[in-house]
């Protein structure tokens, strides 16, 4: 993501390591939960999955992307519908902007369900700036669940997703958004920034996205407006159908920038 103050300072921009982070999240969040799995009930998991996250966790760790997808089955189905092309695609792209993430996993739980295990697992990734993501730092908090039939990934659902992307000297936000709303139910945003802004100006702006393939793929455009007051203030109203939407808040002050957002879930009434 190069030159992206730059590309702010020109009032548009766009933000596609937000996409390829979260497939990243998703891939490697399946192999530490394992992992975690491992650590704490090592005595009953079976030695199937015991080899299954070593082997997944060192394809990652090297970036390997052939090797990761050999892991997911050919029938492999995932709730924001993407499949093994696209997401080959994204996470190639993602590993070469990002090359170094650290990544921690908790297991929340797992169990048997005839011949598959699902597991729920919340991943959080950090990243630092480097030449290569242009000088920016991401932070994120995923969870999700997987479901492993005969040593392969058959299915992969994101259950809640928040993620930062940030650049210079960042403005702390307080992000307030619900994660799940009814369908045509109204709901608040509010990214207020918390230090005064003294001379400094803001430029912001809110996005809303319904989660599909196309847009792990094509970013779409932020269009920054000046601000008159600390943050932004946005009432939304949830689509008539149930899924999820990406929300999103940028703001930009002085040399700093970030970027939040966070999966909302549309349920029916």
């Amino acid at each position: 993501m190069p030159n992206i103050i730059l590309a702010l300072l020109r009032r548009q921009s766009r933000f596609p390591g937000k996409r390829w982070l979260v497939l990243f999240i998703l891939t490697i969040g399946l192999a530490t939960g394992w992992r975690c799995a491992q650590a704490s009930t090592s005595q009953n998991a079976p030695i199937e999955v015991k080899n299954l996250l070593t082997q997944i966790d060192a394809a990652a760790n090297r970036g390997d992307i052939k090797a990761v997808l050999g892991f997911y089955s050919p029938n492999f189905k995932h709730g924001d519908g993407l499949n093994r092309q696209n997401m080959e695609q994204a996470l190639t792209s993602l590993w070469k902007r990002y090359p170094k993430l650290k990544y921690t996993t908790q297991l929340q739980s797992w169990k048997a369900q005839g011949n598959t295990t699902v597991i729920d697992t919340v991943t959080k990734i950090t990243g630092v700036p480097s030449a290569n993501n242009g000088n920016t730092n991401f932070n994120a908090t995923i969870k999700s669940r997987q479901q492993i039939t005969g040593a392969k990934i058959v299915r992969q659902d994101i259950l809640t997703e928040r993620t930062e992307i940030s650049s210079g000297k960042v403005p702390q936000l307080d992000f307030q958004l619900p994660q799940q709303v009814k369908t045509g139910q109204q709901y608040s945003l509010d990214a207020i920034v918390q230090e005064p802004l003294g001379d400094d100006f803001l430029l912001g702006a809110a996005l809303e996205e319904p989660i599909q393939p196309s847009k792990y793929l094509n970013p779409t455009p932020v269009n920054l407006e000046l601000l008159s007051s600390g943050g932004l203030f946005k009432v939304g109203r949830a689509p008539n159908n149930p899924g999820s939407q990406w929300i999103s808040a940028v703001i930009m002050r002085g040399d700093g920038m970030i970027m939040i957002t966070q999966r909302m879930q549309v349920v029916k009434k």
